[in-house]
């Protein structure tokens, strides 16, 4: 059994099954185009995100038996939301369960589809665009993760894949129990401010950052600009602020610390960008959890750097949690 004091991460968020089809430009209004292949595969942020941090904290295992992941894990993850009773919903459990992910916390509602995405891939470049279809993710209702919030973990992750009234709930119960939040508000919606109060990480791409940030997305064309949205995020109470730029790199800036700067992103040769802002999220979440356990300063610059490298080789291969590097696939 793992040691009681390796950190606890739970993610409260979605689970989609994800329908992908890879062609060779992305359809133009009106154009019908045959895909040169579909793939259908566990998806959804949460799901995605709980994957991540399950598989970057562990060594890929000899066996898929549940018992292989237990007591060498660098963190115990843990799973909430909502699926369909229905052959997806079985699969994104069991492939959560797979991966070392505590599944205890995903309810099956009757009566209900299990959520879908369905996923276009541009094969030249990688780049995706995703439909959404939330299904069951729309049946975690506020009060629902109670039922698995015993203990708290060290840390929750939150998406808004789900009713942001179960978010801004979740994050008033964090706060409560002195429980840090990561939120990556992804669908971006317009958040009430005490979600930004006292929040622990905020995660936005640049889509993300502009919409929340009130502002066109040219304005984080160059560093004055980032900072400067960054600095807003920060006035409203965030602590930590995290801007993802795709091939630009990573804006960072703290709070308390007054720490920012620009990272570059990693190389890579992108066949598919799906689920590398999710691998981000999960090796961004270890670092974090390992500094509160082992009782030192979070180093910002270090864990983007980390989660810079996981998310590049992410999106070297193909698929959303399949894609998700473990541990040992990085090269120091």
């Amino acid at each position: 059994m793992a040691s009681k004091t390796t950190p606890r991460i739970t993610v409260l968020g979605s689970l989609n099954i994800d329908l992908v089809s890879y062609v060779s430009h992305h359809p133009l209004p009106g154009e019908t185009m045959t895909a040169d292949r579909v793939a259908i595969s566990p998806g959804g942020k949460g799901a995605n995100q709980a994957v991540a941090c399950a598989k970057l904290s562990r060594a890929r295992p000899s066996t898929s038996e549940q018992s292989a992941f237990e007591g060498e894990e660098t963190a115990k993850v843990s799973m909430l939301g909502c699926v369909g009773n229905d052959t997806y919903g079985n699969l994104l459990r069991e492939n959560l369960s797979k991966h070392g992910v505590d599944v205890r916390g995903v309810d099956v509602i009757e009566g209900v589809k299990t959520g879908m995405a369905i996923i276009i891939v541009d094969k030249p470049t990688g780049e995706n665009r995703i439909i959404l279809s939330p299904e069951a993710n729309h049946e975690e209702k506020p009060g629902h993760f109670l039922r698995a919030w015993s203990p708290p973990p060290d840390l929750l992750i939150m998406q808004l894949e789900i009713p942001l009234e179960t978010v801004i709930q979740a994050t008033q119960v964090a706060k409560e129990a002195g429980v840090a939040v990561l939120l990556n508000p992804a669908p971006a919606q317009t958040l009430p401010e005490e979600v930004y109060q006292g929040l622990a990480h905020l995660v936005v791409n640049e889509t993300e950052a502009a919409m929340l940030g009130e502002c066109e997305v040219s304005v984080l064309d160059d560093e004055a600009g980032l900072e400067k949205v960054a600095r807003g995020f920060i006035e409203r109470g965030v602590e930590t602020v995290i801007i993802t730029l795709g091939g630009r790199g990573v804006y960072y800036m703290t709070g308390r610390r007054g720490e920012k700067g620009l990272l570059p992103a990693e190389k890579a040769k992108v066949v598919d960008t799906t689920a590398a802002g999710d691998t981000f999220v999960g090796m961004y979440a270890l670092e974090v959890v390992k500094a509160r356990s082992e009782g030192k300063e979070f180093d910002v610059a270090g864990a983007v750097r980390k989660s810079n490298k996981a998310a590049a080789k992410t999106v070297e291969q193909a698929g959303a949690q399949d894609s998700i590097p473990w541990r040992d696939e990085l090269v120091e």
